[in-house]
C-alpha cells in the first residue's frame, strides 16, 4: 500500500521505490506467471499503477514477460550492480543504503576508507567490477573474475571498543556462509577465521580494516571477495582445484545482482544483531557452520620475545572472543588469535 503522503519529492521516489521492490519480490518468489489480479489484491495496487511499477522495472533492466490472461513473469535479472539496479532487490536497512559502483579500482577497501573518512555512513557500499590491486589477508592478492565476481566494501561504523574489532570479521563470515547456502552452495562452511569454503574449495574470503581514534573505533571496513558465476576453467590454474563459485555449487548460473542483495541483507541482519545481542550468537553460528572444529590444523602463532613458533594439534573450541582454541599433542591448550590456519586431517 502507497504509505500516506509519500507522494511528493523524496517521499513520492521512495514510495516507488518500494513499490517496485514488493512487485520484483513476488515475481521473484514464482517460477511461473503471476496473474495481475493476484499483484494486485496482495499489494493493494490499482492496475494503473501496477504497470507503472512493471514499466518502472523494465526500465531499470529487469526483463520482465506479460501474457494476457496469464500475467507477468519475470524472465532475466540485470547484469549491473549500480544502485539503480540493485534498489529494488534490496531489503536491508542500512548496509547497501548506498552504492558507489566503480567499473575498475585500485581497491575497494581503500575507495571505502576514503569515503568513510570524507564522512560516509554506516552500510555504504564500494562494489568494482575489476581491482587492479585488490588484498586479501596477510598481504595478498585477491584474484577477481570481472562479469564473474563479486569484489565489494562495506563502510561499517560499529560501536564497539577496539580490542573486540576482530569479531566484526567473524560476524561477516556467517552472514556472507548463511547466504551462500541460501542461494545453492549448501555445504559452505567457515575456515577459521573468515573463508568461506565448499568441501575444501574457496567460495569467498573477507577482509576486515579498522581505523581508530584515541580509544575508539573511528570506522571500520569490510571487504568482500566472492567467485558467483566463474566457471572452473576461468580460475588461474594454480587455484583452479582449489577454488569454487556460486555456479558451480548450485548446478546453474547464479544472477550476480541476486548474489550482491542477499549477501548485503544478511550482511545486515548479522550485524544489527551483534550490536544488540553482542558475540554470543554469533559465535554460535559460528561453531555450527565451522569447517575447523574438529580438526586438526597447523598455525603460526606470536609469543612474546620469541618471535612466531608452529603450532600443531586438534582445534578444539571458539572462545568468547573468537580466537581458535587449539589442543596441542601434550594437552596444552593454545589460542591462535590471528594468522593463517592450515587443516591438516580430520580429528
Amino acid at each position: 500500500m502507497i504509505p500516506e503522503g509519500a507522494r511528493s519529492g523524496e517521499g513520492e521516489h521512495f514510495a516507488d521505490a518500494r513499490l517496485d521492490a514488493l512487485v520484483l519480490e513476488m515475481l521473484l518468489d514464482s517460477d511461473d506467471f503471476v496473474p495481475g489480479n493476484v499483484l494486485c489484491d496482495k499489494l493493494d495496487l490499482p492496475r494503473a499503477e501496477l504497470l507503472k511499477r512493471i514499466d518502472s522495472l523494465r526500465a531499470r533492466g529487469f526483463s520482465i514477460f506479460a501474457s494476457g490472461g496469464r500475467g507477468y513473469r519475470l524472465a532475466a535479472l540485470p547484469d549491473g550492480l549500480t544502485e539503480r539496479e540493485m534498489s529494488p532487490l534490496l531489503h536491508s536497512a542500512d548496509v547497501g543504503r548506498r552504492i558507489h559502483f566503480l567499473e575498475e579500482v585500485v581497491s575497494t577497501n581503500d575507495e571505502a576508507h576514503r569515503l568513510a573518512d570524507a564522512g560516509a555512513l554506516h552500510g555504504e557500499v564500494v562494489i568494482a567490477e575489476r581491482q587492479t590491486a585488490g588484498r586479501g589477508r596477510r598481504g595478498r592478492r585477491w584474484v577477481d573474475s570481472p562479469g564473474g565476481s563479486l569484489v565489494f566494501s562495506v563502510v561499517l561504523r560499529p560501536t564497539i571498543a577496539p580490542v573486540r574489532a576482530p569479531e566484526l570479521a567473524l560476524v561477516a563470515a556467517v552472514a556472507v556462509c548463511e547466504a551462500a547456502r541460501d542461494l545453492g552452495a549448501a555445504s559452505a562452511r567457515i575456515k577459521w577465521p573468515n573463508d568461506v569454503e565448499c568441501e575444501g574449495r574457496k567460495l569467498a574470503g573477507l577482509l576486515a580494516e579498522l581505523r581508530t581514534e584515541g580509544a575508539a573505533v573511528r570506522h571500520a571496513v569490510l571487504g568482500v571477495g566472492l567467485n558467483c558465476g566463474t566457471a572452473r576453467a576461468e580460475f588461474p590454474d594454480d587455484l583452479r582445484q582449489t577454488a569454487t563459485s556460486l555456479s558451480l555449487e548450485r548446478g546453474e548460473p547464479v544472477a550476480r545482482p541476486l548474489a550482491f542483495a542477499r549477501i548485503l541483507e544478511s550482511l545486515d541482519e548479522w550485524l544489527a544483531l551483534h550490536e544488540v545481542e553482542g558475540f554470543d550468537p554469533v559465535r554460535e553460528r559460528f561453531l555450527q557452520l565451522s569447517s575447523t572444529l574438529g580438526r586438526r590444523v597447523r598455525a603460526e602463532v606470536g609469543e612474546t620475545g620469541a618471535g612466531l613458533r608452529t603450532v600443531e594439534g586438534d582445534a578444539i573450541d571458539l572462545a568468547e572472543d573468537g580466537a581458535l582454541v587449539v589442543r596441542e599433542e601434550g594437552g596444552a591448550l593454545v589460542r591462535v588469535v590471528a594468522g593463517e590456519v592450515e587443516h591438516c586431517t580430520t580429528v
